[in-house]
């Protein structure tokens, strides 16, 4: 009985305290109330199940179509296999170190290219440019999938339609050739030329001129971005899982195109034709210009894919070795589809009777006019031209999958409590919206919008970003804390090498390809048809609309400082409280608790807790007078202590 008025005693002490406790911790209850609170309202951040996964994305995202029309051809324009000189520097000075600082940013904090910038508040602008970008990419970019879906669908016939001539879109002068009085220069219209312009295309005379809606490109694109929806539904989670296939798939067809290719009469010459080098090109600033643009385009800087995707990463992985890796394995890449293309070039050519350097073509003259034409001199070339296209298809939905993620990671990072539950739903809603603004390419004027979009969304603006956040990690951020950062995550900080690029080599490149960029710049024209002044000046909206988020934001975040313009400066130039390592890197020690309680031993809010969590009747440490959780136990535990010290007391509490 004695025993039982005792508890009855402490625990009509434990409820008086507990009040005491409400009354004095109020308010700090109830900001750790709202809190726990948001932590379970903010859904776990997904991570990729295995490092192969992240390496195949990342594989895919790099290798995209640019690998395929693009640098083949400015290969072949810039001295051949001398045009691998520049290609390379640039690559190494300007590509790999740009491509590491993405890697390291997304990595460390674990979060999209919006709220990653809370190290730099004042470059938060940046990225939005990135979103920016990668929005606009978005809309043309799955256009060319949807192309390639509707020429993967045309090849299931015993004939293909641009084999021969003879069909409602051919004009009177189709297959003819001719020749100059002097015969040196040499037009040809071809079949498959007119099925692009005319039957696939129909395009009109201006991007002015938009003419009816083309519905059976319409419903390739919507067949396109059904394919993007449900890849990326399931976050990084499913997208992993498709990147085995997708990312895999294009390198054994260009095996297959290559071996095929090379037993090809004229095969020889388009070869030699590609890596011929011409050294004296080297002294043109053309080279150089198109070889860092390239390399930008080409592994993706400055879009935001590569920050996301690492975003995504366990905390120790060694990115160091992803930033050489990958950029190298689609460098690699990008010569072996060379050989490829220009074996069938060599081919076209010699079945023609013309110059390999005549049926060269760039962009989409040549996956949609040259490729297919040569596929028709193939035996079975049904079978080929669905490999081709196929191929097409899969280099461009790993591309679009990265590209997209972008944009929904971003969002979905910066608002976590609003989108975060709701990130299906939103990536359904983004879909449907480019599908929309993607109709206008789907008209008779379609083709101008897409090269539209293509020369200006992702142009010089890329070079602009990519400098800003070079130096401005380098220099404002600070390279003595950015190299603490990855030696946090790899247990040793970056060589000299990646120090010097970032803070001088790479700006100082940077600066070359924009000024010389700027002085070089054209207007754009499709099929040498100019636009007209709305169009390019629509052009150059896109183009700075990226660009303009970087000082937009920057005077944003000093507007939020308080003091004068250097202390606003200061305190814009200073991470946010809320930046730091991801959840997956190791946390430090906490403060020993008891039990799963949440506060430390004496915190009174631990008091309440306990109760709340045990059914009013809180644990009490054996020996003790009084419950762990209450205050008072820590002078009786310095009391105990004490007298132990002094051999005066044989104490029996248990140590937690």
């Amino acid at each position: 009985m004695e025993s039982c008025d005792l508890a009855m005693k402490k625990h009509r002490g434990l409820l008086a305290i507990e009040q005491e406790t409400v009354t004095m911790d109020k308010q700090s209850e109830v900001v750790v109330e709202k809190t726990e609170s948001s932590d379970e309202e903010t859904p776990t951040r997904d991570q990729w199940s295995a490092k192969v996964e992240f390496l195949l994305s990342m594989i895919g995202y790099c290798v995209g179509l640019g690998n395929v029309w693009r640098f083949p051809y400015l290969c072949y324009r810039n001295g051949g296999g001398a045009f691998l000189i520049p290609y390379v520097i640039m690559l190494l000075f300007a590509g790999i170190p740009m491509f590491f600082i993405e890697l390291v940013l997304g990595q460390y904090a674990g979060l999209g290219t919006l709220p990653v910038w809370n190290c730099l508040p004042i470059l938060k602008g940046i990225g939005y440019a990135m979103c920016i970008i990668s929005g606009l990419t978005c809309i043309y970019y799955n256009m060319i999938i949807a192309w390639a879906l509707y020429y993967l669908f045309a090849s299931f016939t015993s004939v293909l339609p641009w084999h021969h001539c003879g069909h409602w879109w051919n004009s009177p002068g189709c297959g003819a050739a001719n020749r100059t009085a002097n015969g040196t220069n040499f037009t040809r219209v071809s079949p498959s030329e007119e099925y692009w312009h005319v039957r696939v295309q129909q395009y009109t005379g201006s991007i002015s001129e938009t003419g009816k809606m083309n519905w059976e490109l319409a419903l390739c694109l919507l067949l396109a971005w059904i394919f993007v929806f449900l890849c990326l539904v399931k976050g990084v989670k499913s997208t992993g899982k498709v990147v085995y296939f997708t990312a895999t798939f294009p390198y054994i067809l260009l095996i297959i195109l290559l071996v095929r290719g090379a037993t090809l009469p004229g095969a020889r010459d388009g070869i030699l034709f590609y890596i011929t080098p011409d050294f004296n090109s080297l002294r043109k600033s053309q080279v150089w210009y198109d070889a860092a643009s390239q390399v930008f385009y080409s592994i993706g800087v400055a879009f935001g894919g590569v920050l996301t995707m690492s975003s995504y990463n366990k905390f120790n992985n060694n990115c160091q070795k992803d930033a050489i890796l990958i950029p190298l394995i689609n460098c690699s890449t990008s010569v072996f589809a060379g050989f490829a293309v220009f074996a069938f070039i060599g081919f076209m050519g010699h079945e023609l009777k013309v110059d390999v350097k005549d049926v060269v073509a760039s962009g989409p003259g040549l996956v949609f006019i040259a490729y297919p034409e040569a596929l028709t001199l193939l035996p079975a070339s049904p079978f080929w031209s669905i490999c081709l296209f196929f191929m097409i298809f899969t280099l461009g939905l790993d591309s679009m999958f990265v590209t997209l993620e972008t944009i929904i990671t971003a969002l979905v990072d910066e608002f976590p409590t609003v989108l975060g539950r709701y990130k299906a739903w939103l990536l359904l809603a983004f879909c449907v919206g480019m599908y929309l603004l993607g109709l206008t390419q789907c008209t008779q004027a379609g083709i101008y919008w897409v090269t539209l979009i293509d020369w200006y969304a992702a142009g010089f603006c890329l070079i602009v970003t990519a400098f800003f956040m070079a130096t401005g990690i380098s220099w404002i951020y600070g390279i003595k804390r950015f190299s603490a950062d990855i030696k946090a995550m790899i247990g040793h900080e970056p060589s000299m090498y990646f120090k010097v690029c970032w803070m001088f080599v790479s700006p100082a490149l940077m600066l070359f390809i924009f000024f010389f960029s700027l002085v070089t710049y054209t207007p754009v024209k499709y099929n040498n048809i100019p636009y007209p002044g709305w169009a390019v000046t629509l052009g150059l909206l896109m183009a700075f609309s990226s660009i303009a988020m970087i000082p937009l934001f920057a005077g944003l975040a000093m507007w939020k400082q308080k003091g004068n313009f250097f202390q606003r400066l200061r305190g814009a130039c200073q991470p946010t409280a809320s930046w730091g390592p991801s959840k997956s890197a190791p946390q430090p020690e906490k403060d020993m608790t008891y039990t799963d309680s949440p506060y430390p031993l004496y915190d009174p809010r631990s008091l309440r807790y306990e109760i709340r969590h045990s059914n009013g009747v809180p644990a009490f440490s054996s020996g003790l007078k009084y419950p762990l959780y209450d205050p008072r136990s820590l002078e009786e535990e310095k009391s105990v202590k004490s007298k132990m010290a002094n051999g005066t007391e044989n104490a029996s509490f248990t140590a937690v």
